[in-house]
């Protein structure tokens, strides 16, 4: 495993050259598994929920699990990446990433699927990160917003298919095979990355690495979460907003030692598409916990078929995301990030209207159809601005704190807002109460994309992305 020699040398590969194929390939299938895996499992619940014997809470920790450590983790891992080679640690994590799905499979009860699902989250983390700081790291200037543009659609392919997957594999084989087809994937990402991907780090890297650090954040978040999942449980919640706040004063003071260089925050474009990130991921996160499963529960649609109602996300994102990514370079990420939030608000004021007898043609059709038209439109000049406003060496980590915020904004909207709108105890058995509380649920995520859309319009004004070619 030999570095490539033109990147030692201060050049880079061309997307349309085989190799550079071959790179987006591997970096796209790797965090795909990751993608997938937030969404595939989403359509399995109710069926893992009544063979293991867990409520709703049961059901929030498996998806929770998952997040919390993928979420709080995912800033070491991307400084773990820059630091020691991000190749590196994009193998090491597919690797983890599959171990633990192999334990997800064979789960003899919930607290072990919990479990093993933390275990999932840090696979993630180490790899996700990688994903798209390979991409920047290799890839020509002028290349790269098209190539953050086909990994953001097909990445949403893998979010958006997982459903589909997940129906056909728990009505097919049962719902342990949700978590066991990742070994094969893991297994063709690993021979393509040790034959094609260039090995890459931030050479200037040097200092102690901020393990106190991601402790903190780990801990702050699953504080906060379990407080906001196990609703009047006051305690476990201030315990993780005073550890979250001995975090933000730890990496102020270790600056630029910190695990997050507090220094990327002076760049007002960088912050502000991550708040963007953070309350958009927080509307989606709440949209794909509970779609599938109203259309299970209360729309009566089979498993195979509540999977397949997301299939025209996954074809817009496909074929409309590089697009995005181009037409945000020639205009500018405002406009495309904007209207695209906006319109995927739209998709989920639509999706409200979901409940009993639902016609997959008159009201679930309409709805996925334009939550993906302004997905694909945001999504990939979203992520390319974020890499644009940092510098180059930093390609990991921050690709690691967008990754972090869009992960924490899930995580924190899955905990809040099912028990905010009643969904609790054994909600998922009671098809009215649930229908009640989705439709609820659904307008607050689509007021979650009015304001990520205002931030947006109001602060992301500068084009970072219309850069000379190299």
């Amino acid at each position: 495993m030999t570095d490539n020699p033109a990147l030692l040398h201060g050049e880079h590969i061309q997307l349309k050259s085989a190799r550079g194929r071959w790179i987006l390939f591997a970096t796209v299938l790797g965090s795909g598994l990751a993608m997938l895996d937030s969404t595939v499992v989403n359509v399995a619940l109710p069926f893992l929920g009544r063979e293991l014997d867990a409520g709703m809470a049961g059901l929030q920790w498996t998806i929770n699990a998952y997040t919390l450590t993928l979420a709080g983790l995912i800033l070491l891992g991307g400084s773990l990446g820059d630091r020691y080679g991000r190749r590196t640690l994009f193998l090491v994590g597919t690797v983890w990433f599959a171990v633990a799905s192999a334990l997800c499979g064979l789960s003899p009860n919930i607290e072990f699927l919990i479990g093993a699902r933390a275990l999932q989250g840090i696979g993630g983390a180490l790899l996700t990160p990688g994903s798209l700081a390979i991409i920047q790291a290799s890839f020509v200037r002028h290349d790269r917003p098209r190539a953050v543009g086909v990994w953001s659609g097909l990445g949403g392919v893998a979010s958006a298919i997982g459903p589909l997957l997940g129906g056909w594999l728990v009505q097919t084989a049962g719902w342990r095979w949700a978590f066991l087809i990742n070994l094969p994937f893991a297994a063709l990402v690993v021979f393509v990355a040790l034959r094609h991907v260039p090995e890459s780090k931030d050479e200037t890297a040097a200092g102690r690495f901020d393990v106190l650090g991601a402790v903190l954040a780990a801990l702050a978040l699953a504080g906060i979460t379990y407080g906001l999942i196990q609703k009047g449980v006051s305690v476990p919640l201030v315990v993780g907003l005073a550890l979250a706040a001995a975090f933000v004063a730890l990496e102020i003071r270790r600056s630029p030692d910190a695990l997050v260089p507090v220094g990327m925050f002076r760049d007002r474009v960088f912050t502000a598409v991550n708040v963007v990130t953070l309350i958009m991921y927080a509307a989606m996160g709440v949209v794909f916990f509970l779609l599938v499963v109203q259309l299970q529960v209360v729309s009566g649609f089979s498993p195979v078929v509540a999977g397949l109602a997301m299939l025209p996300t996954t074809i817009l994102m496909l074929l409309l995301s590089a697009r995005a990514g181009e037409l945000a370079k020639r205009v500018g990420p405002r406009w495309p990030m904007t209207i695209g939030i906006l319109v995927a608000g739209c998709g989920f004021v639509l999706m409200s209207t979901i409940g009993f007898g639902a016609s997959y043609p008159l009201q679930v059709l309409p709805a996925v159809t334009v939550f993906g038209l302004g997905l694909s439109a945001a999504v990939a000049p979203l992520t390319a601005t974020v890499l644009a406003s940092a510098q180059e060496r930093y390609a990991g980590t921050a690709s690691g704190v967008n990754n972090a915020v869009a992960r924490t904004g899930s995580l924190l909207a899955v905990a809040a807002v099912p028990p905010l709108v009643g969904l609790v105890g054994d909600a998922f058995e009671q098809p009215r109460v649930f229908d009640a509380g989705f439709r609820a649920a659904m307008l607050i995520s689509a007021g979650m994309m009015v304001v990520a859309a205002l931030i947006t319009f109001f602060t992301i004004r500068t084009n970072v992305l219309a850069v000379d070619d190299d």
